[in-house]
């Protein structure tokens, strides 16, 4: 049986925030995360973690079923991470997100105050 598109976009956001280079993107974070960070690589790890290993989808969060939005406390601070698709020149939203040769992803960490 083959995927459908919202499917395939999902399967894609978890690898993507779990870590697999396969899936073509970059990941960022806002002022305010890094402040928290304080170049602390245990900090970042850990920070990490808590993206990858996010689980709890909702109808609520996550309407679509693409798992591109998560909300998560942090060093006693309400974050969200994002994940938004994007052309291969990262200027205009993927015309074709389920295909991995048009779509860059951008996976955004960042304080919910700064949403």
């Amino acid at each position: 049986m083959e995927q459908s598109e919202t499917d395939k976009i999902r399967e894609q956001n978890d690898r993507f925030r779990k870590g697999d280079d396969n899936i073509p993107g970059q990941r960022v974070m806002t002022q305010g995360i890094a402040e928290i960070l304080q170049d602390d690589p245990t900090k970042q790890l850990a920070l990490l973690k808590l993206v990858a290993d996010f689980d709890e989808f909702t109808e609520e969060n996550d309407p679509y079923q693409q798992h591109d939005f998560g909300i998560f406390d942090f060093e006693g601070h309400r974050c969200n991470w994002k994940i938004d698709l994007y052309d291969k020149d990262y200027e205009f939203g993927s015309e074709d997100p389920s295909d991995l040769s048009k779509t860059n992803r951008v996976l955004t960490i960042l304080l919910a105050r700064e949403y």
